[in-house]
Order: C-alpha cells, then sequence, then structure tokens
C-alpha cells in the first residue's frame, strides 16, 4: 500500500501537445516521456456500493502486465487528492476478490457479498509520463507528470479523457501546487477535481457526481487564521466542483452557485482587515474582481432572458480556454496552503490571526453593523448598491459562523440580508426602492441585528 497525492488538470488536446514541448518541463525532466497504453475495467455491485464507500476497484492491463488496484476513502482539498492505494500484479485479467481481505477492506463493506461485484465501465487511454524533479531551496521534490488522452465508457455513453496528472513521488506536497502555477500563467489547466472512475459513474448517472464539499467545523475558540483557511478551501473546493459540473452539464443553476462562491471568496479575502494585509491579498482580489466582472452582471441578465442561458454554457467552455480560471485556482490553493497571509505581518494582524473567532465575531459584527448605516438607506434606497460590498463581508461570516454567535435569530437575520441583498443587485424601479426602504427596516428590527450592532 502506498498514499497517492496528486492533481489533475483538465486540458485541450491543443494544450496537452504544448505540455510535451514546455521549457518548464523540458527543463526539469529527468527521464524523458515514456508512452503506455493503459485498459481499464472498473468493477461495482448492481447497487453502486463500492462507489457510496468512496472506493474504487479496477484491472488494469498495461502491455504484458496486470494489476489489479484498490483505491479507498480519501481527502481532497480544491484539486489536490491524497488516498490509499493498494496494487496487486496478477497471472491474468481476472478479478482476485481474495486479495479484498481485511488488511485493505473497509470496515463499512464488511458485509459486502465480494460475488455481486461486477464490471462497470471502462477507462482506456494512452499515458505518456516522465520524472520531473523541482527544487524547493534545498529540498528536493520528486514528481510523475502524466499527459492522459483516450475516453472512459459506459455502455453506449462516453467521454473523452484529455488531462495531465501530476503526482508526487518524493517531498514537500507544496511542490506539486507550484509547477501547476507556473504551467497554469500560461496555458489553461482547470483543476478537475474528479476521477476517472468518478467519470464513469457520471455518465451512467450525471448526478452520481458529488459537488458537497464537506462543511468545514468552526469553534468558538479556534483561531481567526485557522476559521479564514477552512472556509476559503471549502469555497474554493465547491468552486471547483461546481465548474466541473457546469462544463459536463450546462445547467444553468450550476452557474449560479458557481458564481456565488467566488462571490463569497472575494467577500472574505477582504474581510480580515491587518489579519490579511491587503498587500497579500491584492493579486487574487484582482483576479476574482476580473472574472466576477464579466460573469454576474451575465448572471443577473440570465434570470429574466432565456437566450442569455443557453449562450452561456459555450462562453464557459471559452472561459476555461483561457488560463486566468486554472491560474487563479491553482494560485489560490498555493496561498492557501502557505499561509501566505501570516508572512511579514504586523504584530496587531498576528495579534488578529490567532485571537479566538468567536470574540473576533463580535468585534466584527459590531463594525461592519454600524458602518452599513441602514437607517440611511430606508430614507435612500437608491443608493444602497454602494454597500454591497460590505453586505457581502457580513453575509459570507453569517453564512459559515452564525452558529458561534450568542444571538437570537441569527437564521433569520442571515436570510433577510440575502434579500436586501438581492434588493440591492436589483435594477432600480419605484417597486424596487420601495422593497429595499422596507426590508432595510426588517433587518434592523431583528433581534439579532441589534444584538450585533450594540
Amino acid at each position: 500500500m502506498h498514499k497517492e497525492t496528486e492533481i489533475k488538470l483538465r486540458v485541450s488536446r491543443e494544450t496537452l501537445a504544448a505540455l510535451r514541448e514546455h521549457p518548464l518541463l523540458k527543463k526539469r525532466n529527468k527521464s524523458g516521456w515514456s508512452s503506455h497504453e493503459l485498459f481499464n475495467q472498473y468493477f461495482d455491485t448492481p447497487e453502486r456500493d463500492l462507489a457510496q464507500a468512496r472506493v474504487a476497484l479496477r484491472l488494469r492491463r498495461d502491455g504484458d502486465e496486470v494489476i489489479q488496484t484498490l483505491k479507498t476513502r480519501g481527502q481532497s482539498v480544491a484539486g489536490l487528492s491524497e488516498r490509499n492505494e493498494y496494487d496487486w500484479p496478477l497471472a491474468k485479467a481476472k478479478l482476485d476478490l481474495k486479495k479484498l481481505d481485511d488488511s485493505c477492506w473497509p470496515a463499512s463493506l464488511a458485509e459486502l457479498d465480494k460475488k455481486t461485484i461486477k464490471p462497470l465501465f471502462t477507462t482506456d487511454f494512452v499515458r505518456e509520463k516522465a520524472e520531473i524533479a523541482w527544487g524547493r531551496g534545498k529540498a528536493k521534490v520528486v514528481l510523475e507528470a502524466a499527459l492522459d488522452l483516450g475516453k472512459v465508457t459506459a455502455g453506449k455513453l462516453s467521454e473523452e479523457i484529455c488531462e495531465l496528472e501530476l503526482e508526487l513521488r518524493e517531498g514537500d506536497p507544496a511542490g506539486l501546487l507550484e509547477l501547476a502555477c507556473e504551467l497554469a500563467a500560461s496555458l489553461p489547466l482547470m483543476p478537475c477535481d474528479i476521477s476517472k472512475a468518478e467519470r464513469g459513474y457520471r455518465l451512467l448517472d450525471q448526478a452520481s457526481y458529488n459537488l458537497a464539499v464537506p462543511a468545514p467545523t468552526l469553534e468558538a475558540e479556534q483561531p481567526l487564521d485557522d476559521a479564514f483557511s477552512a472556509i476559503a478551501w471549502h469555497l474554493l473546493g465547491g468552486s471547483q466542483r461546481l465548474a466541473e459540473q457546469y462544463r459536463f452539464t450546462g445547467q444553468w443553476r450550476l452557474l449560479q452557485d458557481w458564481v456565488q462562491r467566488l462571490i463569497e471568496l472575494r467577500a472574505l479575502l477582504g474581510s480580515l482587515g491587518q489579519a490579511a494585509p491587503r498587500p497579500t491579498t491584492r493579486e487574487l482580489r484582482a483576479n476574482l474582481d476580473a472574472l466576477l466582472e464579466d460573469w454576474r452582471p451575465l448572471l443577473e441578465a440570465g434570470q429574466e432572458d432565456e437566450d442569455v442561458r443557453a449562450a452561456a454554457p459555450e462562453q464557459f467552455i471559452e472561459e476555461l480556454s483561457d488560463p486566468r480560471w486554472g491560474h487563479f485556482s491553482l494560485s489560490l490553493s498555493r496561498w492557501l496552503l502557505e499561509r501566505s497571509w501570516t508572512v511579514d505581518r504586523a504584530n496587531r494582524g498576528n495579534r488578529q490571526g490567532l485571537a479566538p473567532l468567536a470574540s473576533w465575531l463580535q468585534h466584527f459584527f459590531a463594525e461592519e453593523t454600524v458602518a452599513l448605516q441602514l437607517d440611511r438607506y430606508q430614507r435612500q434606497p437608491e443608493d444602497l448598491a454602494e454597500q454591497l460590498p460590505r453586505l457581502e463581508r457580513v453575509q459570507v461570516w453569517l453564512h459559515h459562523a452564525r452558529d458561534l454567535l450568542p444571538i437570537e435569530e441569527a437564521d433569520r437575520l442571515y436570510g433577510e440580508l440575502n434579500k436586501l441583498h438581492d434588493l440591492a443587485s436589483a435594477q432600480i424601479s419605484d417597486e424596487v426602492l420601495a422593497a429595499r426602504a422596507e426590508q432595510a427596516l426588517t433587518v434592523t428590527r431583528t433581534r439579532a441585528w441589534k444584538a450585533l450592532s450594540r
């Protein structure tokens, strides 16, 4: 058994060809490229018990070799995945159920009748791989770069496989992100948190691809830095999975949710004050602003225009053909992994970053709710849109941490602020202005608002 740590990046055929000759890989290629045809049969029960347990079981034929592989439940954070992998060489291409004993078989499947496991789908592709040496100061990092081109087939359905995999062989996992960021600066590389096995299951059932990223568990005494990091990883991972599924299905709701994740990330990055000094977030904020400048108006237009919604999937494909989404996504992953906002910050910022979350939240909400001046916007509702950034900063922390607030009706306040936000984003009309004034009054009358704004 070994632990597999890797990044999967969706690419086009043109990008795949460019990667073979990329100067960055050429310079550090220690082995040269070797080509392998890989034929893979995946197995599961008719009820998909293995998939539900986050287990993948396959037979792979690589030249004259036949290898049985079991991959068990692991963890994946914004494209950087880690899981246990068990490999057994076999004499013939027939599943050996005796290998699946207690030393590797998940306890959650202990009662499963393994004789019900049958072939389900195939992934067949050509893999070109090379060993890449990536230095991090004096530390040595060895990676395997794999260029995969082929297809996954489930019955009469199929999907192309065209991706770059970077797998850690030796050293710090941060080296994976460093190399990926360097490549993504000039090439469209889409972090793709979906395995080849998940693609097969998705062909059989679109809804099988789980969009939910486990929500972070926040605690009152947790340092602000840790809470901020957990929420940011959660939002980034969710945005990557939504982008992948929207690319596949074109469902409008997925695009709405993707843009909402970006809005929350932008608000989060601007919410920490001296705990995340503005110079440390400047590039990330600028990249998010550029994405939102294009996609937020399109989303608003699509609310009323079916033609806009119908054209959006093609526009999204064009977005993915540009480096900016992949580069932003990987840059933020690296920034979070290295906790770059904590580097060289002032003593006051350090104190804030180490402050217990519940204590910081009380100060944050007290300052932001007073600064929102909702009494004023009851009289001047036409100006409410100018408060959208502040509203979104309040919303993102209410969304993820309101359970830690010692106040009544926190859920109601979150809902009422969402309504106010929607009205602040809407085009001005007499009806909208009246609704803004009324909703601002409703918010200020909630018990939670009164408690937070003291």
